[in-house]
Protein backbone atom coordinates (compact mmCIF):
# COMPACT_ATOMS: atom_id res chain seq x y z
CA UNK A 1 0.00 0.00 0.00
CA UNK A 2 3.02 2.66 0.77
CA UNK A 3 4.80 1.52 -2.55
CA UNK A 4 1.53 2.20 -4.21
CA UNK A 5 1.15 5.57 -2.39
CA UNK A 6 4.62 6.74 -3.04
CA UNK A 7 4.76 5.58 -6.87
CA UNK A 8 1.39 7.83 -6.74
CA UNK A 9 2.72 10.87 -5.53
CA UNK A 10 5.65 10.68 -7.10
CA UNK A 11 3.68 10.32 -10.84
CA UNK A 12 1.44 13.38 -9.62
CA UNK A 13 4.42 15.22 -9.38
CA UNK A 14 5.80 14.58 -12.82
CA UNK A 15 2.61 15.39 -14.07
CA UNK A 16 2.92 18.73 -12.03
CA UNK A 17 6.30 19.51 -13.64
CA UNK A 18 5.22 19.00 -17.25
CA UNK A 19 2.60 21.57 -16.63
CA UNK A 20 4.76 24.27 -15.17
CA UNK A 21 7.85 23.71 -17.71
CA UNK A 22 7.65 26.19 -20.44
CA UNK A 23 7.71 25.45 -24.35
CA UNK A 24 10.49 26.29 -25.38
CA UNK A 25 10.16 30.25 -27.61
CA UNK A 26 12.01 30.08 -30.66
CA UNK A 27 13.99 33.19 -32.32
CA UNK A 28 12.58 32.52 -36.08
CA UNK A 29 11.34 28.82 -36.43
CA UNK A 30 9.85 27.75 -40.06
CA UNK A 31 6.45 28.15 -40.26
CA UNK A 32 4.54 25.59 -43.02
CA UNK A 33 1.97 26.50 -45.05
CA UNK A 34 -0.04 23.18 -45.43
CA UNK A 35 0.42 22.98 -49.28
CA UNK A 36 4.21 22.12 -49.40
CA UNK A 37 3.38 18.91 -48.94
CA UNK A 38 1.55 18.31 -51.58
CA UNK A 39 4.43 19.71 -53.43
CA UNK A 40 6.65 17.28 -52.20
CA UNK A 41 4.62 14.70 -52.97
CA UNK A 42 4.07 15.37 -56.05
CA UNK A 43 8.12 14.98 -56.91
CA UNK A 44 7.77 11.95 -55.32
CA UNK A 45 4.87 10.77 -57.20
CA UNK A 46 6.31 11.30 -60.32
CA UNK A 47 9.40 10.42 -59.18
CA UNK A 48 11.74 13.35 -59.44
CA UNK A 49 13.11 13.34 -56.50
CA UNK A 50 16.53 14.10 -58.23
CA UNK A 51 18.16 17.48 -58.34
CA UNK A 52 15.87 19.76 -61.38
CA UNK A 53 11.98 19.36 -62.30
CA UNK A 54 9.30 20.81 -62.13
CA UNK A 55 8.88 22.30 -58.57
CA UNK A 56 12.38 23.85 -59.40
CA UNK A 57 11.14 25.65 -62.64
CA UNK A 58 7.79 26.38 -60.87
CA UNK A 59 9.67 28.25 -57.47
CA UNK A 60 11.68 30.23 -60.01
CA UNK A 61 8.77 31.47 -61.96
CA UNK A 62 7.06 32.25 -58.62
CA UNK A 63 9.89 34.86 -57.10
CA UNK A 64 9.93 36.21 -60.58
CA UNK A 65 6.23 36.88 -60.12
CA UNK A 66 6.67 37.71 -56.84
CA UNK A 67 9.45 40.18 -57.02
CA UNK A 68 7.77 41.71 -60.22
CA UNK A 69 10.69 42.75 -62.53
CA UNK A 70 12.60 41.93 -65.19
CA UNK A 71 14.40 39.67 -63.62
CA UNK A 72 15.62 35.64 -64.39
CA UNK A 73 16.16 33.47 -61.03
CA UNK A 74 18.27 30.51 -60.38
CA UNK A 75 16.84 28.28 -57.40
CA UNK A 76 20.25 27.28 -55.79
CA UNK A 77 21.50 25.14 -52.43
CA UNK A 78 22.24 28.08 -50.01
CA UNK A 79 22.12 31.66 -50.43
CA UNK A 80 25.72 31.73 -49.65
CA UNK A 81 25.86 29.42 -52.97
CA UNK A 82 24.13 32.47 -54.51
CA UNK A 83 26.72 35.26 -53.07
CA UNK A 84 29.78 32.96 -54.71
CA UNK A 85 28.49 33.05 -57.95
CA UNK A 86 27.38 36.25 -58.24
CA UNK A 87 30.81 37.60 -57.37
CA UNK A 88 32.34 35.20 -59.65
CA UNK A 89 30.27 35.87 -62.72
CA UNK A 90 31.43 40.10 -61.72
CA UNK A 91 34.93 38.65 -62.86
CA UNK A 92 35.99 39.01 -59.14
CA UNK A 93 39.04 36.82 -58.90
CA UNK A 94 42.28 36.25 -56.52
CA UNK A 95 43.95 39.64 -56.01
CA UNK A 96 41.22 41.51 -56.04
CA UNK A 97 39.27 43.67 -53.05
CA UNK A 98 35.34 43.16 -52.75
CA UNK A 99 33.52 46.22 -50.33
CA UNK A 100 31.59 44.16 -47.97
CA UNK A 101 29.43 45.19 -45.60
CA UNK A 102 30.83 44.49 -42.22
CA UNK A 103 27.51 44.75 -39.73
CA UNK A 104 26.14 41.16 -41.57
CA UNK A 105 26.56 37.56 -41.18
CA UNK A 106 29.93 35.82 -42.17
CA UNK A 107 27.87 34.39 -45.21
CA UNK A 108 28.28 37.72 -46.94
CA UNK A 109 32.24 37.76 -46.68
CA UNK A 110 32.93 34.27 -46.92
CA UNK A 111 32.93 33.76 -50.63
CA UNK A 112 35.26 36.64 -51.14
CA UNK A 113 37.91 34.13 -49.84
CA UNK A 114 36.62 31.33 -52.06
CA UNK A 115 37.60 33.13 -54.60
CA UNK A 116 40.94 34.14 -53.44
CA UNK A 117 39.63 37.72 -53.27
CA UNK A 118 40.28 40.26 -50.32
CA UNK A 119 37.27 41.86 -48.43
CA UNK A 120 37.17 45.22 -47.69
CA UNK A 121 35.39 46.13 -44.72
CA UNK A 122 32.28 48.95 -44.78
CA UNK A 123 30.63 50.18 -41.24
CA UNK A 124 27.21 50.84 -41.36
CA UNK A 125 25.04 54.28 -41.07
CA UNK A 126 22.47 54.95 -37.87
CA UNK A 127 19.80 55.26 -40.09
CA UNK A 128 18.87 51.23 -40.85
CA UNK A 129 22.27 49.95 -40.07
CA UNK A 130 23.34 49.01 -43.48
CA UNK A 131 26.56 49.84 -44.97
CA UNK A 132 27.24 53.65 -44.58
CA UNK A 133 27.47 55.75 -48.07
CA UNK A 134 29.74 57.99 -46.82
CA UNK A 135 32.42 55.46 -45.63
CA UNK A 136 31.68 53.47 -49.30
CA UNK A 137 32.50 56.25 -50.80
CA UNK A 138 35.53 56.88 -48.54
CA UNK A 139 37.03 53.52 -48.84
CA UNK A 140 36.24 53.71 -52.66
CA UNK A 141 38.63 56.44 -52.94
CA UNK A 142 40.90 55.18 -50.66
CA UNK A 143 41.41 52.05 -52.68
CA UNK A 144 41.47 53.61 -56.45
CA UNK A 145 44.54 56.34 -55.18
CA UNK A 146 46.38 53.18 -53.81
CA UNK A 147 46.05 50.88 -57.37
CA UNK A 148 43.43 48.81 -56.21
CA UNK A 149 40.20 49.57 -57.39
CA UNK A 150 37.69 47.37 -55.84
CA UNK A 151 35.87 44.72 -58.53
CA UNK A 152 32.55 44.42 -56.41
CA UNK A 153 29.98 45.71 -53.73
CA UNK A 154 28.25 43.42 -51.18
CA UNK A 155 25.50 45.52 -49.85
CA UNK A 156 22.85 43.86 -47.45
CA UNK A 157 19.61 44.79 -46.56
CA UNK A 158 19.88 43.94 -42.71
CA UNK A 159 17.34 42.09 -40.71
CA UNK A 160 14.97 42.99 -44.05
CA UNK A 161 15.46 46.64 -43.58
CA UNK A 162 16.69 47.54 -46.73
CA UNK A 163 19.77 49.98 -47.63
CA UNK A 164 19.62 53.53 -49.37
CA UNK A 165 19.35 52.20 -52.29
CA UNK A 166 19.29 55.39 -53.85
CA UNK A 167 23.00 56.39 -52.86
CA UNK A 168 24.57 52.84 -52.85
CA UNK A 169 23.48 52.99 -56.58
CA UNK A 170 24.86 56.47 -57.70
CA UNK A 171 27.89 55.78 -55.65
CA UNK A 172 28.08 52.13 -57.81
CA UNK A 173 27.63 53.79 -61.19
CA UNK A 174 29.83 56.98 -60.39
CA UNK A 175 32.92 54.49 -59.97
CA UNK A 176 31.83 51.29 -61.90
CA UNK A 177 31.64 48.93 -59.08
CA UNK A 178 28.53 46.58 -59.74
CA UNK A 179 26.56 45.55 -56.51
CA UNK A 180 25.79 42.52 -55.37
CA UNK A 181 22.20 43.03 -53.29
CA UNK A 182 22.49 40.60 -50.79
CA UNK A 183 18.46 40.31 -49.69
CA UNK A 184 18.99 36.77 -47.23
CA UNK A 185 16.69 38.81 -45.05
CA UNK A 186 14.98 40.91 -47.16
CA UNK A 187 12.34 38.38 -49.13
CA UNK A 188 9.06 40.55 -48.99
CA UNK A 189 10.61 43.90 -48.23
CA UNK A 190 10.62 47.00 -50.55
CA UNK A 191 12.14 50.17 -51.43
CA UNK A 192 10.08 53.16 -53.24
CA UNK A 193 7.60 50.04 -53.85
CA UNK A 194 9.52 47.93 -55.74
CA UNK A 195 10.86 44.42 -54.28
CA UNK A 196 14.51 43.84 -52.66
CA UNK A 197 16.47 41.63 -54.71
CA UNK A 198 15.98 43.39 -57.85
CA UNK A 199 18.17 46.81 -57.23
CA UNK A 200 21.71 45.25 -57.44
CA UNK A 201 23.75 43.95 -60.85
CA UNK A 202 23.09 40.46 -59.25
CA UNK A 203 20.44 39.63 -55.98
CA UNK A 204 20.19 37.06 -53.56
CA UNK A 205 18.06 35.53 -51.52
CA UNK A 206 18.18 32.42 -48.83
CA UNK A 207 15.78 29.98 -47.80
CA UNK A 208 17.54 28.95 -44.32
CA UNK A 209 15.44 27.25 -42.01
CA UNK A 210 15.08 30.69 -40.00
CA UNK A 211 14.34 33.03 -42.92
CA UNK A 212 11.11 34.48 -43.56
CA UNK A 213 10.16 31.62 -46.03
CA UNK A 214 12.60 28.25 -45.92
CA UNK A 215 13.16 25.28 -48.44
CA UNK A 216 15.24 23.70 -45.20
CA UNK A 217 17.87 25.25 -47.00
CA UNK A 218 18.47 26.64 -49.68
CA UNK A 219 18.68 30.36 -52.05
CA UNK A 220 18.46 31.93 -55.31
CA UNK A 221 20.25 34.19 -57.99
CA UNK A 222 18.53 37.01 -59.25
CA UNK A 223 20.10 38.37 -62.46
CA UNK A 224 18.80 41.02 -64.77
CA UNK A 225 19.22 38.91 -68.06
CA UNK A 226 18.74 35.33 -69.22
CA UNK A 227 22.79 34.85 -70.10
CA UNK A 228 23.96 35.79 -66.49
CA UNK A 229 20.84 33.45 -65.04
CA UNK A 230 22.46 30.84 -67.93
CA UNK A 231 25.84 30.97 -67.00
CA UNK A 232 24.85 30.75 -62.79
CA UNK A 233 22.83 27.58 -63.54
CA UNK A 234 26.06 26.31 -66.09
CA UNK A 235 28.34 26.99 -63.01
CA UNK A 236 26.09 25.58 -60.44
CA UNK A 237 25.63 22.58 -61.96
CA UNK A 238 29.26 21.59 -62.06
CA UNK A 239 29.85 23.60 -65.17
CA UNK A 240 29.10 20.40 -67.72
CA UNK A 241 30.46 21.31 -71.07
CA UNK A 242 27.59 20.39 -74.07
CA UNK A 243 28.65 17.19 -75.08
CA UNK A 244 27.85 13.47 -74.73
CA UNK A 245 30.12 12.68 -72.18
CA UNK A 246 31.18 14.11 -69.25
CA UNK A 247 33.49 17.43 -70.01
CA UNK A 248 34.27 20.05 -68.24
CA UNK A 249 35.95 23.48 -69.55
CA UNK A 250 35.59 25.38 -65.98
CA UNK A 251 35.37 25.24 -62.32
CA UNK A 252 32.22 24.45 -61.30
CA UNK A 253 30.15 23.57 -58.52
CA UNK A 254 26.98 21.46 -57.00
CA UNK A 255 24.91 24.65 -56.05
CA UNK A 256 21.50 23.84 -57.81
CA UNK A 257 18.09 23.23 -55.46
CA UNK A 258 16.94 19.92 -55.50
CA UNK A 259 12.81 19.68 -56.95
CA UNK A 260 11.70 18.24 -53.77
CA UNK A 261 13.09 21.26 -51.61
CA UNK A 262 11.70 23.27 -54.36
CA UNK A 263 8.04 21.80 -53.74
CA UNK A 264 8.25 23.29 -50.44
CA UNK A 265 9.70 26.48 -51.84
CA UNK A 266 6.42 26.65 -53.97
CA UNK A 267 4.04 26.45 -50.68
CA UNK A 268 5.91 29.29 -48.83
CA UNK A 269 6.18 31.50 -51.70
CA UNK A 270 1.88 31.49 -51.23
CA UNK A 271 2.13 32.74 -47.88
CA UNK A 272 5.16 34.76 -48.20
CA UNK A 273 2.87 37.79 -47.89
CA UNK A 274 0.86 36.35 -44.75
CA UNK A 275 4.66 35.76 -43.40
CA UNK A 276 5.36 39.41 -43.84
CA UNK A 277 2.12 40.52 -42.01
CA UNK A 278 2.40 38.59 -39.20
CA UNK A 279 6.37 39.47 -38.24
CA UNK A 280 5.52 42.99 -39.17
CA UNK A 281 3.06 42.37 -36.11
CA UNK A 282 5.33 41.03 -33.69
CA UNK A 283 7.28 44.18 -34.04
CA UNK A 284 4.40 46.30 -33.89
CA UNK A 285 3.47 44.50 -30.54
CA UNK A 286 7.23 44.69 -29.00
CA UNK A 287 6.82 48.23 -29.71
CA UNK A 288 3.68 48.83 -28.01
CA UNK A 289 4.25 47.31 -25.02
CA UNK A 290 7.92 48.12 -24.69
CA UNK A 291 7.78 51.73 -26.27
CA UNK A 292 7.48 53.18 -22.94
CA UNK A 293 10.88 52.10 -21.85
CA UNK A 294 13.17 54.87 -21.98
CA UNK A 295 15.70 52.54 -21.94
CA UNK A 296 14.62 50.34 -25.22
CA UNK A 297 15.02 51.71 -29.04
CA UNK A 298 13.35 50.56 -31.88
CA UNK A 299 15.15 50.86 -35.61
CA UNK A 300 12.21 52.61 -37.52
CA UNK A 301 11.54 52.87 -41.49
CA UNK A 302 12.74 55.91 -43.42
CA UNK A 303 10.11 57.19 -45.89
CA UNK A 304 9.78 54.59 -48.27
CA UNK A 305 11.55 52.53 -47.14
CA UNK A 306 9.15 48.57 -46.14
CA UNK A 307 10.76 46.32 -43.82
CA UNK A 308 9.80 42.58 -43.69
CA UNK A 309 11.07 43.02 -39.90
CA UNK A 310 12.77 39.41 -40.30
CA UNK A 311 13.69 39.70 -36.73
CA UNK A 312 12.96 42.57 -34.54
CA UNK A 313 15.42 44.02 -33.21
CA UNK A 314 16.03 46.22 -29.97
CA UNK A 315 18.61 48.61 -28.08
CA UNK A 316 19.56 48.83 -24.72
CA UNK A 317 21.65 51.33 -23.38
CA UNK A 318 24.52 49.22 -22.86
CA UNK A 319 26.20 45.43 -23.03
CA UNK A 320 24.86 44.90 -19.36
CA UNK A 321 21.83 45.43 -20.47
CA UNK A 322 21.35 43.71 -23.08
CA UNK A 323 23.07 40.50 -21.59
CA UNK A 324 20.84 40.87 -18.90
CA UNK A 325 17.55 40.87 -20.52
CA UNK A 326 18.82 38.22 -23.07
CA UNK A 327 20.10 35.71 -19.76
CA UNK A 328 16.85 36.46 -18.29
CA UNK A 329 15.17 35.23 -21.41
CA UNK A 330 16.84 32.38 -21.73
CA UNK A 331 16.58 31.15 -18.43
CA UNK A 332 13.10 30.92 -19.20
CA UNK A 333 13.05 29.01 -22.53
CA UNK A 334 12.77 31.91 -24.56
CA UNK A 335 15.78 32.10 -27.77
CA UNK A 336 16.99 35.91 -28.03
CA UNK A 337 20.26 36.96 -29.85
CA UNK A 338 22.51 39.42 -29.77
CA UNK A 339 23.05 41.52 -32.95
CA UNK A 340 25.60 40.16 -35.74
CA UNK A 341 29.42 40.95 -34.60
CA UNK A 342 30.42 42.77 -37.09
CA UNK A 343 32.96 41.51 -39.83
CA UNK A 344 35.67 43.64 -38.50
CA UNK A 345 36.03 42.10 -35.01
CA UNK A 346 35.54 38.36 -35.96
CA UNK A 347 39.13 36.76 -35.64
CA UNK A 348 39.14 35.75 -39.44
CA UNK A 349 38.54 38.59 -40.82
CA UNK A 350 40.18 40.77 -38.23
CA UNK A 351 43.30 41.76 -40.25
CA UNK A 352 41.73 42.96 -42.89
CA UNK A 353 41.21 46.56 -44.08
CA UNK A 354 38.29 48.32 -42.50
CA UNK A 355 36.23 51.72 -42.63
CA UNK A 356 34.78 51.87 -39.40
CA UNK A 357 33.61 54.74 -37.14
CA UNK A 358 32.31 52.25 -34.20
CA UNK A 359 28.44 52.58 -35.42
CA UNK A 360 28.61 48.75 -36.02
CA UNK A 361 30.55 47.89 -32.68
CA UNK A 362 28.15 49.98 -30.45
CA UNK A 363 25.50 48.59 -32.12
CA UNK A 364 26.65 44.62 -31.43
CA UNK A 365 27.06 45.76 -28.00
CA UNK A 366 23.88 47.09 -27.14
CA UNK A 367 21.52 45.01 -29.33
CA UNK A 368 19.09 42.22 -29.42
CA UNK A 369 16.82 40.00 -32.03
CA UNK A 370 13.92 39.29 -30.12
CA UNK A 371 11.51 36.17 -30.75
CA UNK A 372 10.35 37.06 -34.26
CA UNK A 373 8.41 34.29 -35.99
CA UNK A 374 5.10 34.35 -37.87
CA UNK A 375 3.92 31.35 -35.63
CA UNK A 376 4.39 32.78 -32.68
CA UNK A 377 0.66 33.39 -30.91
CA UNK A 378 -0.07 36.65 -28.44
CA UNK A 379 0.79 34.77 -25.41
CA UNK A 380 4.44 33.75 -26.36
CA UNK A 381 4.95 37.54 -27.19
CA UNK A 382 3.22 38.39 -24.12
CA UNK A 383 5.99 36.53 -22.17
CA UNK A 384 8.83 37.38 -23.88
CA UNK A 385 7.06 40.89 -23.07
CA UNK A 386 6.82 40.45 -19.02
CA UNK A 387 10.06 38.97 -18.67
CA UNK A 388 12.01 42.23 -20.61
CA UNK A 389 9.93 44.25 -18.49
CA UNK A 390 10.75 42.28 -15.25
CA UNK A 391 14.30 42.47 -16.29
CA UNK A 392 14.52 46.55 -16.64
Amino acid sequence: MVHYEINGLASLNLIALKTTVNEKIWLSSPHMGGTEETYVKEAFDTNWVAPLGPNVNQFEKAIVNYVNEDVHVAALSSGTAAIHLALELLGVQSGDEVICQSFTFSASANPILYLGATPVFVDSEKDTWNISPDLLEKAILDRIAHGKKPKAIVAVHLYGMPYKVDHISKISERYGIPVVEDSAEALGSSYENRKCGSFGDIGVFSFNGNKIITTSGGGALLAKNQEIKNRAVFLATQARDDAPHYQHSSVGYNYRMSNVLAGIGRGQMEVLDQRVTARRKNFEFYKKHLLDLSDIEFLDEQEGFFCNRWLTCVLTPSFEHREKIRLALLEEEIESRPLWKPMHLQPIFKNFLNFSDGTSENLFERGLCLPSGSNLTENDLQRVVKHILKNQ
